[in-house]
């Protein structure tokens, strides 16, 4: 049986061997195995490190490609995608460096009239096809010279593409309106197609409720303090900023408004894998029915 074999050892029988000895000869006195030796001088890597490296390597290009905001889910897609196969275990063991998102939590008051706010979504978020169902809501961007932007924007919950958005110094009335007009104009408005907001002043305005009914929209609400109504398009608006307004601050409305134009077109609706849509883009989903 051979000893267990020490890497003082093996040092010491790479330094022994010389033009006088053999290889052969120093392991058979040290009773060393040959070809651990070898593997021992020329260091070697085995197949499992190599393969991680690569892997390492791989996981870092796709997180900083996509603006550092995937975690391993959508990362071990993209590998997938690629040809890299790996189990998602590997993946989060390799991404523990990654920040854990914090989860907010929100108080919810049960006061509604739902006779005169009613609730057509009931938190049914899916859609068969585009221009079923609509989901709206107005997010802010801080900025220095400017204050507070808002942005509005529509989501087609079949795909989660946001199919309109607007950035605006002030939140009025007019803003939401306009959104809702640029939607009309981008897409085909059928019969029972259902608009869900929230119930802020802009959404419960005469203006709105008068272009609703003008394209034969019907309007549906969440309730009162309640965002889990409209968690899709909040989750949206809650990634917008992880990913976009807060990695900077911005100097003024001019400067915003393109950092909230080449998120949404540059990268959300073209480029961001949504993994209810089956990892695919936006885009990508919606061309499954064109």
């Amino acid at each position: 049986m051979r000893k267990k074999v020490s890497i003082k050892d093996w040092q010491s029988a790479i330094k022994v061997t010389a033009p006088a000895h053999s290889v052969k000869e120093v392991c058979q006195t040290l009773h060393l195995c040959r070809s651990t030796y070898y593997q021992y001088q020329h260091q070697t890597k085995p197949r499992q490190f190599k393969r991680r490296q690569v892997l390492c390597q791989q996981i870092r290009r796709i997180y900083f490609d996509h603006r550092r905001v995937y975690g391993a889910p959508k990362v071990h897609e993209e590998l997938l995608r690629e040809g890299y196969h790996a189990s998602l275990k590997l993946v989060q063991k390799l991404m523990r460096h990654l920040i854990v998102v914090k989860k907010w939590r929100y108080d919810h008051n049960n006061y509604i009239d739902q006779m005169t706010y009613p609730n057509l979504l009931k938190q049914d978020f899916k859609a068969v096809k585009p221009n079923q169902k609509w989901a709206a809501d107005i997010t802010y961007i801080p900025t220095k010279t400017d204050g507070w932007c808002y942005l509005a924007t529509i989501m087609d919950l079949y795909s989660r593409k946001i199919i309109a958005h607007k950035l605006s110094r002030h939140m009025t009335t007019e803003l939401v309106v306009n959104v809702l007009n640029q939607a009309c104009e981008t897409r085909t408005v059928k019969a029972g197609l259902i608009l869900h907001t929230d119930l802020g002043s802009q959404y419960r305005s005469a203006a709105l409720e008068t272009a609703l009914k003008q394209h034969a929209i019907r309007h549906s609400y969440s309730k009162r303090g309640y965002p889990y109504d409209n968690s899709v398009v909040e989750s949206f608006h809650a990634s917008f900023k992880k990913e976009k307004v807060y990695q900077r601050t911005y100097k003024d409305y001019h400067e915003a408004d393109l950092a909230q134009f080449s998120y949404i077109e540059g990268f959300y609706n073209s480029r961001r894998i949504i993994s209810a849509d089956g990892y695919l883009t936006p885009d990508e989903k919606e061309q499954l029915v064109s």
